[in-house]
């Protein structure tokens, strides 16, 4: 219902001293009009951060703690290879602290998520898409090893985690207090959400329900397949049951070992794999329908809650986490057969009224 008062604002009542200060504390949105009438579905929308995206909260995480440990010295070189928002959250950070970045990325990934590195500062290299994901990976440890370069390691670090129980898992606690909360759903690029929110989910809302997802061309956790690892837990060989898929910033060629702590402490109760048209088709119609613009990372993690919310009880609440925005997927399928030019139906509403008429293409 709209209210009769004009909308109004009260600001933050506070100033920041850092971009990097405003990293968090994102909204939970209900969805009006595509979730299933006896639920309530929320989204956590991620891309309320600064760069756009969940990764700002691991990018700052492993600054920190990095300094704070004194693994990274000021002025130190950062790298790290990236399906792309990791990248640009850290190329944000470290553009804000003061350190040289460089991203190892798959040529596969989205141009957008070059040109958003570049431009924050960062130098970006690209290795062979045939190599997938472990090709980037060993690509930044190489770079790493020959340059004395702080290696951010996103995949292994215990930093990744940490951040998400300690900001993530509490602001939805926060968000739901006093509220029932039945299910929490969530994909996995690295794995750092979905553990680092059930740590506390498990502890302080046992009774919510975590619910994981994959792609379903590319079924890494449900082959039940260990992972081959070297002995710092980096990934030594591409999994087995990986085939590449649409859903960027999802489910490497390995499973992360961020993620295995997940896996081994039973943190979701079901895992759901999701086909990418699914993925694509959920983020459109989440624009299309709600207003909010999400990737296809996000479309499949509502893809899935849609699933769920559709068998659950009468009355129950879902929330969906979406990684980051829609904007840095101009150049892939999620906006294939979205005209550039004029569309039969805009020519005609342009000719409806006789002035400032487009001339018609040349023949």
């Amino acid at each position: 219902m709209t209210s009769h008062a004009s909308r109004t604002t009260d600001g933050r009542g506070r100033l920041f001293d850092s971009v990097v200060d405003t990293i968090g504390n994102t909204p939970c949105i209900r969805l009006n009009r595509i979730a299933p009438s006896h639920v309530r579905m929320y989204v956590k929308a991620e891309f309320f951060n600064p760069a756009a995206s969940v990764k700002d909260r691991l990018a700052i995480s492993i600054i920190e703690e990095a300094e704070r440990r004194g693994d990274l010295t000021p002025g130190q070189t950062v790298v790290e290879a990236t399906s792309g928002n990791t990248g640009i959250g850290l190329a944000m950070v470290c553009a804000a602290k003061g350190y040289p970045l460089v991203v190892t990325m798959a040529d596969s990934f989205s141009i957008e998520r070059r040109k958003l590195m570049r431009f924050l500062g960062a130098k970006v290299v690209l290795t062979p898409r045939a190599a997938k994901g472990l090709g980037m990976y060993q690509k930044a440890k190489e770079l790493a090893d020959a340059n004395g370069w702080f290696l951010a390691r996103q995949f292994e670090t215990a930093d990744n985690a940490l951040i998400h129980e300690n900001t993530t898992g509490r602001e939805i606690i926060a968000d739901f207090g006093g509220d029932r909360l039945d299910y929490f759903v969530s994909g996995y690029g690295t794995g750092g959400t979905v553990t680092g929110v059930a740590r506390v989910l498990r502890k302080e809302r046992p009774e919510t329900k975590i619910i994981l997802s994959e792609p379903s061309i590319a079924q890494l956790v449900a082959s039940g397949i260990a992972q081959v690892r070297g002995a710092d837990h980096s990934p030594a060989a591409s999994h087995s049951a990986f085939t590449p898929h649409p859903i960027q910033g999802w489910t490497p060629d390995f499973i992360p070992y961020v993620l295995q702590e997940s896996i081994d402490q039973h943190f979701y109760d079901e895992l759901i794999p999701v086909a990418g048209p699914d993925a694509i088709a959920w983020s459109r119609k989440l624009a299309a329908q709600e207003g909010i613009f999400t990737g296809i990372s996000g479309g499949g993690s509502l893809a899935v809650a849609i699933q769920v919310a559709e068998r659950a009880a009468e009355g129950s609440v879902i929330c969906c986490m979406l990684p980051d925005t829609g904007e840095r997927y101009l150049s892939t399928p999620l906006f294939e057969g979205v005209a550039t030019d004029m569309t039969d139906d805009e020519v005609a509403l342009s000719r409806s009224t006789p002035g400032f008429q487009m001339d018609p293409p040349p023949a």
